[in-house]
């Protein structure tokens, strides 16, 4: 424990001088530190204190739970909401840690883990201390499958449910948990399988993922949802549901960003099948994570972790913090990568170089007015190859299933 203890002390160190020199850069310097989300958050939450709506505050798209938990922005200071997710960004280490133990990693390789992919990389820094809440959003995920693999259904049920809520995208963990529980530890069989017909196969599945642990997780998960749901609907009406739910399924965002679909959706803005396209984009995401749905289900932190790559890398909106969501699973997997270090950092390199060549246009568009758009659309279908090269590598290179299998069954 030593270990992990020294880590996290240095992550929460860098993380408070980070807040701090955000305090000093917002009032020195034009470009503040502060993400310009964290200032929306502290509106909401000071509309919440007035006992007003938080969606009175223009482009709070969120749950009214996260304006609930940062009012003490209002009543005791301003930088709370960012300690709040330093310390979310804390906890999921631990949980991370805690996870790859249970996984059968030594205490020292699961330090090296937390602390490379999570602890002390500056990207999960930055989000956290700029004030952005994708912390919360990761501990409740890693906690899920923490429990989930801990055999605590009912546990995992809970915060699968919170996770839902504070953000749509985990709901794409539906089926791998699904298929998961139904098929527990002991019993991948992936040999006999092969020899029957697809849709005898997949009718299989639905059958016998009607089992007493699934229904449990989804009881308890659908309650602690639908609870919540009901008790904002109550308080806030129809545009709780509109900006917390339906928004980010219907959104069609036209500013820059790492999407390969932004351009399209830009020139389309004003065509009738500006919508209908909208949602065509959820297809190659849809297709792609049933198949991994169904290929690496037993070992639900890498399908899970494969889950998020795909859903991010083929979103039709993807800006920089949606990469924490990835990143605050691979502490889980990379213990099983086997890959050389120089093939590692190559990907590396490439993932950096791929952000950095649609962050050069992006600067000439957004500061200087130029119009790049077109270099900008380029860039991200740059950065999608790359991205796409780093999943298929990771798949490539990863243990086999069988062999995560009878760790878990050996614990």
């Amino acid at each position: 424990m030593a270990g992990i203890g020294a880590a996290l002390l240095a992550g929460l160190l860098a993380r408070l001088a980070l807040v701090l020199y955000g305090l000093h850069q917002d009032r020195a310097m034009r470009v503040r530190y502060t993400d310009v989300d964290y200032r929306v958050f502290t509106d909401a939450a000071r509309l919440v204190t007035e006992g007003r709506s938080p969606y009175g505050r223009a482009t709070y798209r969120y749950t009214p739970l996260l304006a609930w938990l940062l009012t003490p922005n209002v009543f005791l200071a301003e930088a709370f909401g960012k300690l709040l997710f330093v310390a979310g960004d804390l906890a999921a280490a631990v949980v991370a840690y805690r996870a790859l133990r249970r996984r059968g990693a030594a205490a020292g390789l699961a330090c090296g883990c937390c602390a490379a992919a999570w602890l002390l990389n500056p990207l999960p820094m930055a989000v956290s201390s700029r004030g952005n809440g994708e912390a919360l959003v990761a501990l409740l995920v890693l906690a899920t499958l923490y429990w989930v693999e801990a055999g605590s259904v009912g546990k995992a049920a809970v915060c699968y449910g919170l996770a839902v809520h504070m953000k749509i995208y985990p709901l794409t963990y539906a089926l791998p948990i699904a298929l998961r529980l139904r098929a527990g530890p002991a019993r991948a069989r992936g040999d006999r399988t092969a020899r029957v017909a697809f849709m005898a196969r997949l009718w299989r599945l639905v059958v016998e993922m009607l089992n007493r642990d699934v229904l449990l997780f989804g009881t308890v998960a659908g309650s602690v949802l639908a609870a919540l749901t009901v008790a904002f609907y109550h308080l806030y009406g129809w545009e709780f549901l509109e900006h917390a739910y339906l928004y980010h399924l219907t959104r069609r965002d036209i500013r820059h960003n790492f999407s390969p679909y932004f351009y399209m959706l830009y020139l389309t803005a004003e065509s009738k099948w500006s919508f209908a396209l909208g949602l065509a984009a959820f297809l190659p995401q849809l297709l792609l994570l049933l198949v991994v749905s169904i290929a690496f289900y037993r070992d639900l932190a890498f399908s899970c972790f494969l889950h998020t790559a795909i859903f991010v890398t083929f979103n039709k909106v993807c800006t920089s913090q949606y990469f924490v969501w990835y990143l605050c699973l691979l502490p889980l997997v990379m213990p099983s990568i086997k890959m050389s270090w120089h093939r590692g950092v190559l990907l590396l390199f490439l993932w950096f170089i791929g952000q950095g060549l649609w962050l050069t246009p992006a600067y000439f568009l957004e500061f200087k007015g130029y119009n790049t758009f077109l270099f900008i659309w380029l860039a991200g279908l740059l950065f999608l190859l790359i991205n796409s090269l780093i999943i298929v590598q990771i798949i490539s290179h990863y243990q086999k299933e069988a062999q995560v299998a009878k760790k878990l069954k050996q614990r």
